[in-house]
């Protein structure tokens, strides 16, 4: 990818993947995308990671190189020529810092808000935690987990591989869809011990979404991250 828009590194992702009713999601949905299963399922998942080191047109800003994100997603894909490109479609966007959600709303049509937020990171001999707080209506939510640190090496195939590896974003805006790139290796994964979710999924992010405040996430995974590359968006329409 030429001359990406944005780069950074993507650290210590949860990801709390919770199955859903597709018509829930059919309001989100941009055109010219279709909702991507893994074995017959269609998943939402609630992410906390650190962004690190991030340049936007390889200019770093102070005070906005380093902060947590937490986001709720889904899974699309879309078809060019012969290829099913991959991606995600962003429901809400979490960041500590206001920059940064107007850079990503303005620019990318997403639906980022900058709230207060925390976060923490702790490795032991043989174990790893990290948790991700995020301050909604003067009470604090948090995800959180605790894994082995034994890094393995994601199975291809498998659940891990399908949440983790959507290289492609998408987003709606008034004329139609955009459409980003995502650029990023093949991530570790840790097995995870036990996790914590505190959050309102349908004071946060919709009466559709009450559903999950029932339900346990069908898996947590950890990852370890990598360098990350973002692309200028293109318009589909």
């Amino acid at each position: 990818m030429n001359k990406p828009f944005l780069t950074a590194e993507w650290k210590n992702l949860i990801m709390a993947n919770y199955a859903i009713d597709p018509a829930i999601l059919q309001a989100w949905l941009p055109k010219h995308t279709a909702l991507d299963y893994f074995e017959s399922k269609c998943y939402v998942s609630l992410v906390g990671f650190l962004f690190d080191k991030v340049k936007i047109k390889g200019i770093s800003i102070p005070f906005h190189t380093r902060f947590p994100e937490v986001n709720l997603r889904f899974y699309v894909k879309r078809k060019e020529g012969n290829e099913w490109r991959r991606g995600v479609v962003f429901i809400s966007e979490i960041v500590p810092k206001p920059a940064i959600a107007w850079v990503a709303n303005t620019l990318y049509n997403e639906k980022y808000k900058a709230l207060k937020m925390k976060d923490a990171f702790l490795t032991v001999t043989d174990s790893i935690s990290v948790e991700y707080d995020w301050k909604w209506k003067g009470v604090w939510n948090a995800i959180s987990v605790k894994a082995l640190n034994e890094p393995q090496a994601m199975t291809a195939g498998s659940k891990e591989a399908f949440i983790f590896e959507h290289f492609y974003g998408y987003s709606m805006h008034a004329a139609g869809t955009n459409e980003y790139r995502v650029e990023h290796p093949s991530w570790n994964v840790y097995p995870v011990l036990k996790y914590g979710i505190f959050c309102n999924f349908e004071e946060q992010y919709g009466k559709e979404f009450a559903v999950l405040n029932k339900q346990e996430p069908a898996s947590v995974f950890l990852a370890n991250g990598s360098a990350v590359s973002i692309g200028g968006k293109t318009r589909l329409d």
